[in-house]
């Protein structure tokens, strides 16, 4: 039985605002459920263009973004990035405590109908590794390690269906790498046949570990490799 489509990219092109040069070349893409994608690809080939652009984070100047067959209305962009969600390389973390970054979200509209779940937040920490009392750590007294695991508890607490990860391991030691791994692997074993991932990393023994289907992308031109990875 062939897995559903999840997400589509039909021509996506995204060019330079100011420059009006070519960040992402006419792009054709599909991510079916249970995916695990790996980019690699020098830096500035257009990696973190072409995640934005699957979120919808920036605006396409051609092309479209499809979920599940379908076309995204502005109006539901919102609930779209519920499902599709993007994780950044340097996360964005307010004021206060691990436990004040989780519950965030629950504060915007698009998770109105959702509430903040401590045990299951401490669950998820656990589960990176860390201890009973991380929950009350200051943002301002976080590692980068410890700042990224929050991030994507913060996300994985939400239960979206697809991850966009954007190197999110870059800079950080092999503990927390693996923790970050970890973290990823549980959010799959819960679910394994509607969710799907990709994963930019510069690093082939993660791409090894992480991923099943290996792309690359070069000067704004995403190709799938000879050599899948099994």
């Amino acid at each position: 039985m062939t897995a559903p489509i999840l997400l589509e990219a039909r021509g996506v092109v995204r060019r330079d605002a100011h420059t009006a040069s070519t960040l992402l070349a006419h792009t054709d893409f599909l991510l079916a459920a249970n995916e695990r994608v790996v980019i690699s690809g020098p830096s500035g080939a257009g990696k973190s263009v072409f995640l934005r652009a699957l979120a919808l984070l920036d605006p396409l100047d051609g092309g479209e973004v499809l979920w599940h067959g379908r076309g995204i209305e502005r109006r539901e962009i919102p609930r779209f990035r519920r499902c599709v969600a993007y994780v950044r390389q340097r996360p964005a973390l307010i004021d206060g405590t691990v436990e004040d970054n989780l519950r965030y979200p629950y504060s915007l509209d698009a998770y109105r109908d959702a509430r903040f779940d401590r045990e299951r937040a401490s669950r998820l920490a656990r589960a990176a590794g860390r201890g009973a009392h991380f929950l009350d750590k200051r943002a301002s007294e976080m590692s980068g390690g410890e700042a990224q695991v929050t991030a994507l508890v913060r996300v994985l607490q939400l239960d979206p269906e697809v991850l966009l990860l954007d190197e999110p391991t870059a800079s950080l030691d092999p503990e927390t790498v693996l923790a970050i791994e970890t973290l990823v692997e549980l959010w799959f074993a819960t679910d394994r046949t509607a969710r799907a991932c990709i994963w930019v990393s510069h690093d082939p023994a993660q791409a090894a570990r992480v991923g099943r289907r290996q792309l690359t992308l070069c000067a704004g031109r995403l190709a799938e490799r000879q050599e899948n990875l099994a």
